[in-house]
C-alpha cells in the first residue's frame, strides 16, 4: 500500500511564494516518477510538473515554467513544488501523484496509480 500526504498549502498574496511538500509511505521511494496536478473549482485537473526517478528529468506546464520547481529528496521519501511569483490564476488544489510506469512524462492524470489528499492554494489579488 502507498500512501502519499500533502502539506504547505495555504493563503498567499499575488507575487508570494509557498513550498508544497508531499511524502510517500509504505513503498521504495525510488520507484516512483512524481508530479504535480492542479484543480481549480470549476475546472479539470490539469498537470503542473513531473520529475523522473533519479530526479534528473523534469517536466512543467508552459503556464508555470519559469516560476514553479519540482524537486525530490530520496534521504526524506519526499517531493517538493516550490511555487514563486503566484498568480491569482494558480488557486487550487495541489495533489501529488506517483508512477511506476514508463509514461510518467506524459503529464496524464490517468498514468499515475497513486495520489494524495490534495492540498489548498489560494491566492488573493
Amino acid at each position: 500500500q502507498v500512501q502519499l500526504v500533502e502539506s504547505g498549502g495555504g493563503l498567499v498574496q499575488a507575487g508570494g511564494s509557498l513550498i508544497l511538500s508531499c511524502t510517500v509511505f509504505g513503498r521504495t521511494f525510488s520507484r516512483y516518477a512524481m508530479a504535480w496536478f492542479r484543480q481549480a473549482p470549476g475546472a479539470e485537473r490539469e498537470f503542473v510538473a513531473a520529475i523522473g526517478r533519479s530526479g534528473s528529468m523534469k517536466y512543467y506546464a508552459d503556464s508555470v515554467k519559469g516560476r514553479f520547481t519540482i524537486s525530490r529528496d530520496s534521504s526524506k521519501n519526499t517531493v517538493y513544488l516550490e511555487m514563486n511569483s503566484l498568480k491569482p490564476d494558480d488557486t487550487a488544489v495541489y495533489y501529488c501523484a506517483a508512477d511506476q510506469g514508463a509514461y510518467w512524462y506524459r503529464g496524464l492524470s490517468s498514468d499515475y496509480a497513486y495520489w494524495g489528499q490534495g492540498t489548498h492554494v489560494t491566492v488573493s489579488a
